[in-house]
């Protein structure tokens, strides 16, 4: 029977808070609209807080309540998820009011920003931001006991920017794209120069090398393969003894011998080419002296045209021109 009882009291509480809370919505009275909200911040009733909260801004604009409401509106949608919402409301806070809690907002605000950062295979804008609001807490409270794990945030989201960027350069990689892998991966040693991931970066541009080198055109192989070898080098001397010290001798022993083989290769393609060279400076002479001796042909023929119209000429103006004649008339 008594565990009836409590069943039914629990019951009527209910009933009993939520009428409160209908009435609460409906009503124009600041203070009682105030003493529910805060009953259900309290009790963590996050959602009726803010319903409340939301309604009291401008009822409350200009009092010593002021502060409050937006101070505990921004904690319960902190609660809540809210994390964007919420940041806005601490960062307004601390903006807003020469309050004792104003560094409290300030470092919740920049803590909303860093809850809301995506997943690192999401845009990743609101990673920045939230880097910028913690570094700005920095800045404004550097002697803060709250500034101690700051950093730590910080260097979080950086390598969620950093692991972001590593795994855009390894699809290139996957879809066989070696060069735009090799300058990805160097992107992102170039933007994050203290990266936890430089092995495993330095292993995938040392592969990128080698199969560009292997699979190049002609006239790149060469200064490809000396390029792959030569990082292999650096490989071996930044990470030793490890796992890819050990790939970079074998992918050098590789190269090596790739290199030899195109060596003669080359040095094949180059007989090959001086010997065509040579052929076609024989085949440009030889075409060179038909077309002296037909230009030649046709010198002496317009000279021998020229001479006998000389000629002619010289045979008309040495003959008599005929003497004259009359009709005699009958």
């Amino acid at each position: 029977m008594k565990k009836y009882a409590l069943i039914i009291l629990a019951v009527l509480l209910v009933v009993s808070c939520n009428k409160q809370q209908e009435k609460a919505l409906k009503s124009a009275d600041k203070d009682f609209i105030l003493k529910i909200a805060n009953e259900n911040f309290a009790k963590k009733k996050w959602k009726d807080a803010l319903a409340l909260y939301d309604r009291l801004p401008n009822l409350v604009a200009g009092t010593d309540e002021a502060p409050n409401v937006v101070f505990n509106s921004a904690y319960a949608n902190y609660y809540d998820k809210n994390y964007r919402l919420a940041g806005h409301q601490f960062k307004n806070f601390a903006g807003s009011f020469n309050d004792p809690r104003k560094e409290e907002a300030a470092y919740m605000s920049a803590l909303c920003y860093y809850q809301g950062s995506m997943d690192y295979n999401l845009d990743q804008s609101s990673t920045e931001l939230a880097i910028n609001e913690l570094q700005d807490f920095l800045n404004n409270y550097p002697n803060s006991e709250r500034s101690k794990n700051i950093n730590q945030l910080i260097e979080e989201l950086m390598y969620k920017l950093e692991f972001k960027a590593y795994e855009n350069a390894k699809q290139y990689y996957k879809m066989a794209e070696y060069k735009s892998a090799n300058q990805a991966f160097e992107n992102v040693l170039g933007d994050f120069p203290s990266t936890k991931l430089k092995p495993e970066i330095y292993n995938y541009i040392m592969k990128s090398k080698y199969e560009l080198a292997i699979n190049s055109v002609f006239d790149l192989k060469k200064e490809r393969i000396a390029n792959a070898i030569a990082f292999t080098k650096q490989v071996e001397k930044e990470l030793p003894n490890t796992d890819y010290s050990k790939s970079a001798v074998e992918l050098r022993a590789k190269l090596v011998e790739d290199g030899e083989k195109f060596a003669k290769l080359e040095k094949e393609v180059e007989a090959r080419r001086a010997e065509l060279t040579a052929k076609q400076k024989a085949e440009e002479a030889k075409l060179a002296e038909k077309d002296k001796t037909n230009k030649q042909l046709e010198e002496y023929d317009k000279t021998l045209r020229i001479n006998n119209k000389i000629k002619r000429d010289s045979a008309a103006l040495q003959t008599p021109k005929p003497a004259a004649t009359f009709e005699i008339k009958k």
